[in-house]
């Protein structure tokens, strides 16, 4: 998610294909005006229109089962649905469609969707995207050749507490139900990865050693980098934690440093959940059948980086932004790797002593905020 939006729209054709549609065709958003779009999906026109045809373009490629609904009405009702996390009776009312037909769409529009996550959550693979993102996060918060923030990120479900067993298993730290995925972002709030969706009681650390960027990183398939990693990580020489009892000036400094680029997490994913609030309470789950809530989760993530592509500002903020999860550590302690304890070191040594801190501070880096994402 490196290029600037008309480098993105330029290689749209190459990416999905082309339309054989009739691009002046009718659509079912033409006749709500563009105040209404808002706040019926918390989207723009041309993103809905951006959305509508790249959905319609992936399902020509994809074995869908022929829809009673055209594809601009099935996005319709799945945009509604993430936006408010409910059915709209006008929508329904709009497109005729039932209650029942309602949940099938949403699952089908999420797994189409969620199949174009390749396209639009890209992890930087090339050394000058990399280099780049290295240096926006360098400039944000002084910590070096970082390619982006790790964290897990909870989505509150409802289990049956009838089930024990179950229910017991997506209890997080925080004594909700939820399940849990795995996303890393860079300093500017693009979703460079997500992975997985476990019940809500899996320790952050299995998720990073069995995902797919986990193994990557830690493989050294993506070079001498670091990903920033909050404390329910271990460090490593490929995740960057905090310094836990800070014994000086410099690791004090490190750790403010390291919070600040943590916390375009908490400000990334504040920005999705109001803006697809559907992600505030995913609806019941068995721990068997996590992959439509993956779907949901993917869309979004999917949907958040396009949104920004085009500019288009999530809702205001009402209230406090939901805090990062604060993880879930072991109760034994950790084997201690001393290669990355030492290369956490050097980084403090040279970027966080007094004449660097001083002179970082002026002038100050703007970095993300609630209104930017």
């Amino acid at each position: 998610m490196a290029f600037s939006l008309p480098v993105w729209l330029a290689v749209q054709e190459e990416l999905l294909g082309p339309d054989e549609d009739n691009p002046g065709a009718p659509s079912c958003f033409d006749d709500i005006d563009d105040e209404t779009l808002f706040q019926m999906f918390h989207l723009t026109r041309p993103c809905i229109s951006f959305i509508t045809d790249s959905v319609r373009i992936r399902m020509r490629k994809v074995a869908v089962k022929k829809p009673a609904l055209s594809v601009d009405e099935m996005v319709m009702v799945a945009l509604n649905y993430y936006a408010h996390g409910v059915a709209s009776a006008a929508i329904l009312q709009r497109v005729d469609l039932s209650q029942t037909d309602y949940t099938a769409v949403i699952g089908t529009v999420s797994g189409v969707i969620a199949g174009m996550s390749d396209q639009f959550i890209s992890f930087p693979l090339m050394q000058d995207a990399k280099s780049n993102v290295a240096f926006k996060i360098e400039k944000l918060c002084g910590i070096p050749n970082v390619l982006g923030v790790l964290a897990p990120a909870h989505f509150k479900i409802r289990a049956s507490p009838y089930e024990k067993d179950s229910f017991r298993s997506f209890v997080n730290t925080l004594g909700h139900t939820s399940v849990v995925s795995q996303f890393i972002c860079d300093s500017d709030g693009n979703i460079l990865s997500v992975e997985k969706c476990c019940v809500g009681s899996t320790f952050e650390q299995e998720m990073w050693e069995s995902s797919f960027k986990g193994r990557e990183m830690e493989e050294e398939l993506h070079g001498p980098y670091w990903v920033i990693g909050g404390k329910s990580y271990n460090l490593s020489t490929h995740v960057l934690t905090p310094v836990s009892q800070p014994a000086n000036d410099k690791e004090t400094h490190f750790n403010e440093a390291h919070a600040k680029i943590h916390n375009v997490m908490r400000t990334t994913l504040g920005s999705m959940k109001r803006r697809f609030k559907c992600l505030m309470q995913l609806g019941f789950a068995q721990e068997g059948s996590l992959d439509k809530k993956s779907n949901i989760i993917k869309s979004c993530s999917v949907l958040h980086n396009i949104a920004k592509k085009f500019s288009t500002p999530p809702p205001p903020v009402a209230g406090k932004i939901e805090p990062l999860h604060p993880g879930r550590q072991r109760s034994v302690p950790v084997e201690i790797n001393s290669e990355a304890v030492k290369a956490r070191q050097e980084i403090i040594d040279s970027k966080f002593n007094k004449s660097v801190v001083s002179s970082s501070k002026n002038p100050p880096s703007k970095g993300v905020t609630e209104e930017d994402v």
